[in-house]
């Protein structure tokens, strides 16, 4: 929830150790290390988003990327999203650089502008949901992931809020 709603990586760096390790059961030796990486070159939501608005873009100006012009787009979007800063909006910033590449007009941006704060929410979620998921992956090849407290569904819960059993 902080994630989509700040829209920046870096800002949940705090939430994410702490969700992490405290209901996820990693370890802070590998969490303090894995979250911020991830922060900082796990961009998945922001790859997926420039591929998917460039092939958007491309439609509406009538543009055929065709096979090379989509590996392009592969290519250009996973090294563009590694490259931005975790902060809200930057991967529209990124987006005019794909846009170059394959040879469609930057003004296209305008067209996604007005819609991208709402992508940037979830890009931001995918992003932190990616961070997390690697984090896990991690620690458990590292042993250092606790199970118990992965597999409890009130690890964590400072709240007392109530869950549903299965």
């Amino acid at each position: 929830m902080f994630a989509f709603s700040t829209s920046s990586s870096n800002a949940t760096i705090p939430v994410t150790l702490n969700t992490v390790t405290k209901r996820m059961g990693v370890k802070n030796s590998v969490a303090s290390f894995t979250v911020p990486f991830g922060a900082t070159i796990n961009m998945d939501g922001t790859a997926i988003m420039q591929g998917v608005a460039t092939v958007f873009i491309a439609n509406i100006y009538n543009v055929d990327l065709g096979m090379m012009g989509y590996l392009t787009v592969i290519l250009m979007s996973v090294l563009a999203s590694i490259g931005t800063a975790g902060v809200p909006s930057v991967g529209l910033i990124m987006l005019s650089m794909v846009f170059a590449q394959v040879g469609l007009p930057i003004e296209g941006i305008g067209l996604i502008l007005g819609v991208d704060r709402l992508l940037d929410m979830v890009r931001t979620a995918v992003n932190v949901s990616g961070d997390a998921m690697v984090s896990v992956v991690v620690a458990k090849s590292e042993g250092q992931l606790d199970e118990s407290t992965y597999n409890d569904p009130e690890a964590g819960n400072q709240f007392g809020i109530q869950t549903e059993k299965s």
